[in-house]
């Protein structure tokens, strides 16, 4: 299978990418710019991107929004932190995980180092997204993304820098051997310990590392067993699989929230009932939530100790849309953490297992939220999340989250001039794309809210 996906990315890289590929590549930039300009100074993404700059030097490859530039390897592990760090960047369901915060920060680094033509990097993108989502759909048990990206990775970079296949075939399978295990954060329930929220979360920035050194390190002779994805323990790939169709790019999902997927459903659900009922959520009782098993594998905390585990709370996410609005997710900020109102809302929502909607996960990840106020009892309609491939955000939408989740940390001159470079991309201008990516600077909003919980804020 590896030499067969090898194959795949030589022939794939040489040809153009076809049309409805090409848009929604665009359509998975525009997203991707939004999540990584909103992370862009959460503490350790400032970490990262020190890091990087010290451990892998200058180079001519940007670090977006920040004003500096790196290595391609350097760069593309701040950009990826930067996407991943506020869970709201793009998902597919397939793979049960986020592909374009590996897959666009290594091309666009790659592209720089490589002097690369707008069709050279759209179809890297479309590349990776092929690879990683077709292997993350393989696994026969659930890994968190880091587990599997870095495939996507090597062949995003590989398509760039025109990788021969027999050493492409290497730097896979260095990469999928080398990866980041996730093996607690992936460890299936009943678990003895949650993992608490930390900056590692899925592993994706370092997949970015782990798959560029791959790639180096095959270049150079490094050898990896070849064999990896022939392992019937480990991995299932369809038995009529043809790489190459371009269609898992046209399929993935984007978020309107900076939380974790599975937290979108009953949001939008609850945010429905409160519309349509006019709920007066100080005198709530009671709030109900029937969804799936992958829900219930979240933290759910409702007194979240940092800005991760909010992000993997379903009941105080909903505390958060019902009190200070859906606009409080997007982008969410630390002044959301350690607000007892939002606390003591959240501890009044319960969580159960419905096998009907159960029975449609993971293909969809539906909710239907009850509420109980002031005497009465309220049931929402099952709900899906916004921003699914099957019901696509427009362009229009995309460029409203993107002003949104940017608001506190640029003006709306420097948000029209990005918006303006990515709508230019349609009619092969990537060099203006560049250059602000290179040159505009995002500010950081001061906030005297603590990153880290009080003593007296402990659970």
């Amino acid at each position: 299978m590896t030499t067969h996906i090898a194959q795949y990315v030589v022939t794939a890289r040489e040809q153009r990418a076809n049309e409805p590929a090409r848009q929604a590549a665009f359509r998975c930039i525009l997203d991707l710019l939004s999540a990584a300009a909103a992370g862009l100074h959460e503490r350790g993404v400032v970490a990262v991107r020190g890091m990087a700059l010290d451990t892998f030097g200058a180079g001519r490859s940007s670090i977006w929004f920040a004003g500096l530039a790196g290595s391609a390897i350097g760069a593309a592990w701040a950009n990826s932190a930067a996407a991943s760090v506020l869970d709201l960047d793009d998902g597919h369901r397939l793979a049960r995980g986020h592909p374009g915060a590996a897959v666009i920060p290594t091309a666009f680094a790659v592209a720089e180092e490589t002097g690369a033509t707008l069709e050279e990097l759209i179809s890297a993108i479309v590349i990776g997204y092929e690879v990683g989502v077709t292997i993350g759909a393989a696994r026969l048990t659930y890994g968190n993304t880091g587990t599997w990206s870095a495939y996507a990775v090597v062949a995003t970079a590989a398509a760039l820098r025109k990788t021969p296949r027999a050493v492409l075939e290497h730097a896979l399978a260095i990469a999928g051997e080398s990866a980041p295990n996730q093996a607690f954060a992936s460890a299936p329930a009943p678990r003895t310990t949650n993992p608490e929220g930390s900056d590692v979360k899925e592993g994706i920035p370092w997949s970015v590392v782990t798959g560029l050194m791959a790639l180096g390190l095959a270049q150079a002779g490094h050898t990896g067993p070849r064999n990896i994805l022939d392992s019937a323990r480990h991995f299932r790939f369809p038995d009529a699989f043809r790489a190459g169709e371009a269609a898992h790019i046209r399929n993935v999902y984007f978020k309107l929230y900076a939380c974790c997927r599975h937290v979108h459903a009953p949001v939008d659900a609850l945010l429905a009932l409160i519309s349509r009922h006019g709920l007066d959520m100080r005198s709530v009782d009671a709030i109900e939530v029937a969804t799936h098993s992958g829900a219930l594998r979240i933290l759910n905390t409702p007194r979240p100790a940092n800005l991760v585990e909010i992000q993997y709370s379903i009941p105080y996410c909903l505390a958060i849309a019902a009190i200070a609005g859906p606009s409080a997710l997007l982008p969410l900020t630390h002044e959301q953490l350690f607000r007892e109102d939002i606390s003591a809302l959240a501890e009044k929502v319960t969580l159960r297992l419905a096998p009907e909607l159960d029975a449609c996960f993971p293909a969809q990840t539906l909710a239907r939220v009850t509420v109980t106020s002031a005497g009465r009892r309220v049931t929402s309609d099952v709900t899906a999340p916004r921003g699914e491939a099957t019901k696509a955000l427009t362009w229009a939408e995309l460029e409203a989250k993107f002003r949104a989740a940017t608001r506190l940390i640029s003006t709306e001159e420097q948000q029209s001039r990005l918006l303006d470079a990515v709508d230019a991309l349609a009619s092969g201008d990537l060099d203006g794309l560049l250059a602000c990516l290179g040159t505009l600077v995002f500010d950081h909003a001061p906030s005297d809210v603590p990153t880290d919980a009080p003593a007296t804020g402990a659970r």
